[in-house]
């Protein structure tokens, strides 16, 4: 099972390695690439799809620079935007990003207005809410890609301190998608076996630190750009649960309709995604100290809506 065509936004890094993975598992019959700069994603999508004999995929993979090549997809994937740079936190991208994102829903909403939208652009909880206002599309087909990244974070890093699989470790970060995240203790287990079991308090504290400074970290690194690799994975895994239809339960950033005591905002929950896109929204009983980190963490995106 596979969509006619997906479209990527953007290709910057995350957008370039989203079209390459989205390719690779044949998730659709072509993929388009869109950029402003001319060239760019032209010779981005002729590249990759030169590598198709070698990789053995038949997805075409197109670089355009407008939107007429887009028309009719089923899905998109949003990563345009401005990168961090060192220094910067998600909210500095604030209203350069929200601008864009804008334009870009006007766009998607002219050319596939039945089409699901998956938002990578940071600040990312407050950029889906600005697509789903941009498009009028009701929360089913707009999410944001946020919760896979930093649970996947989560997990790699407790995947280095036990040195063990991390196909063995089920975890899952809600809220906002920043220093606000919420890694859920709790509902963190290898193999079964509660974490907290497995790992003292003091260096799972650190752990949870690291993770919230995971893309931070990176961008340090880079000096010139941010997190990719992981990033688009994720936004791939997504797609891969609606195209396919398979009913996963992913943390990603939905519009909260009364769960969890919040309405009107995007923010990192369990998800079931599917085809149409959201499926159902998993309320999950929280501890007193999670419940308290979330509502901060609502807080926080909701003063970011509020400053646009």
């Amino acid at each position: 099972m596979s969509a006619k065509k997906i479209t990527v936004v953007g290709a910057g890094h995350v957008g370039e390695v989203c079209a390459q993975r989205l390719a690779e598992k044949e998730l659709a019959g072509e993929v388009v690439l869109i950029d402003i700069i001319e060239g760019i994603p032209q010779g981005k999508g002729l590249d990759q799809w030169q590598s198709a004999p070698v990789e053995g995929f038949d997805t075409r993979v197109v670089g355009t620079n407008d939107y007429g090549p887009a028309e009719g997809s089923d899905l998109f994937i949003v990563t345009a935007g401005i990168a961090r740079k060192p220094g910067m936190s998600r909210d500095d991208l604030l209203r350069t990003n929200a601008s864009i994102v804008s334009s870009v829903g006007e766009e998607i909403a002219r050319v596939a207005p039945e089409s699901i939208m998956i938002v990578v652009s940071n600040p990312l909880d407050v950029m889906a809410y600005v697509m789903k206002e941009t498009t009028g599309f009701p929360r089913e087909r707009v999410v944001g890609m946020a919760g896979i990244l930093d649970t996947a974070r989560f997990r790699a890093f407790i995947a280095m301190e036990l040195d063990v699989s991390v196909e063995d470790i089920q975890a899952m970060v809600l809220g906002g998608h920043g220093d606000t995240m919420v890694p859920l203790i709790s509902y963190t287990s290898v193999s079964g076996i509660p974490v907290s079991r497995l790992i003292p308090p003091g260096r799972l504290d650190a752990i949870v630190e690291r993770t919230r400074n995971g893309g931070a970290e990176i961008v340090a690194y880079l000096k010139t750009g941010s997190a990719y690799y992981a990033p688009s994975a994720a936004a791939v895994q997504m797609a891969e649960a609606i195209v396919r239809n398979k009913r996963r339960i992913l943390p990603a950033a939905a519009c909260l309709e009364g769960e969890y005591g919040q309405e009107g905002i995007y923010l990192g929950v369990p998800c079931k995604l599917g085809a149409g896109g959201l499926h159902e929204v998993l309320e999950l009983e929280l501890n007193e100290d999670e419940a308290a980190a979330l509502a901060r963490s609502a807080e926080h995106v909701r003063s970011t809506i509020g400053r646009l």
